[in-house]
């Protein structure tokens, strides 16, 4: 039986783009979720709408960050909740990034657009242990300026010491000082050595693929590339099989993954 969902309350509401906000959540009453990893994802339900995934874009003991971008019913109706109002939680689910593995390797986060809201609790924690980790590196891609999310706490890490961060973006206006095109435009500039590296990736699918085959281009074995794929996740349970990527279950079985693992089903159209 599927456990209902905890309500939780809305303590902070930041805007990050024109369809992108941040929710910060606290227990509403005595019971709080479990601890969350960064890479796992929780169900959110808004009452009487409906309830969607979204994973973790924040850690606070027992407050939790979710990013939502307004796309549909249920996303547009969290997108538009207030300070003081109530959302339904259930979780945590799926796999996380497992950045333990990656202590005395060099990291490289690399995402595209609202793929960072996973990716950021990841940062949070390298930025936060630096002698664990060699050299850290950012890239970011987005389609425009007005797009890139968590604008304040970049230029927060930009002066951040032992920090490579790099930003692109596919239409720029001219106040923009960044890259302009695809975010593996950014390797080239980053700081690293593919024999000693966990790269952390998130974004469109096709963002995705490029990436991973750039850095096993540059000797990055596919299996300490780890790819996040939220890709049509709707129960958390796999049950309803819309998160199915050929013998995976993304709500299962992912949403993270080694690029190992990936790979073949990535490089399968049909799928």
């Amino acid at each position: 039986m599927t456990a209902p969902p905890v309500p939780y309350r809305v303590v902070r509401r930041h805007t990050e783009t024109a369809d992108t906000i941040t929710l910060r959540l606290s227990p509403a009453g005595p019971d709080a979720l479990p601890a969350f990893a960064p890479g796992q994802f929780a169900m959110m339900y808004a009452f009487g709408i409906g309830e969607i995934p979204v994973s973790v874009s924040g850690i606070h003991g027992p407050s939790l960050e979710h990013t939502v971008r307004a796309v549909g019913a249920t996303s547009g109706a969290l997108h538009a909740l207030l300070p003081g109002d109530r959302v339904g939680l259930r979780g945590p689910f799926g796999t996380g990034w497992e950045l333990e593995r990656a202590a005395g390797q060099d990291v490289l986060v690399v995402a595209g657009g609202i793929g960072l809201a996973p990716l950021r609790p990841v940062m949070v924690a390298a930025l936060a242990d630096p002698g664990s980790y060699g050299r850290l590196n950012l890239l970011l891609g987005a389609r425009s300026p007005d797009d890139v999310v968590f604008r304040e706490q970049l230029r927060h890490w930009a002066h951040r010491g032992g920090l490579h961060m790099a930003v692109t973006v596919d239409r720029a206006g001219r106040d923009w000082r960044g890259g302009v095109g695809v975010v593996t435009t950014l390797l080239n500039g980053a700081r690293f050595q593919p024999e000693r590296t966990t790269a952390f990736v998130c974004g469109p699918e096709v963002m995705i693929r490029a990436t991973a085959r750039e850095l096993m281009h540059r000797g990055l074995p596919a299996e300490r590339i780890r790819v996040s794929l939220e890709r049509n996740m709707r129960c958390a349970t796999g049950h309803c099989g819309h998160c199915q990527l050929g013998p995976v279950l993304l709500c299962r079985d992912g949403p993270v993954l080694g690029y190992d693992r990936a790979e073949p089903l990535l490089t399968v159209r049909e799928l």
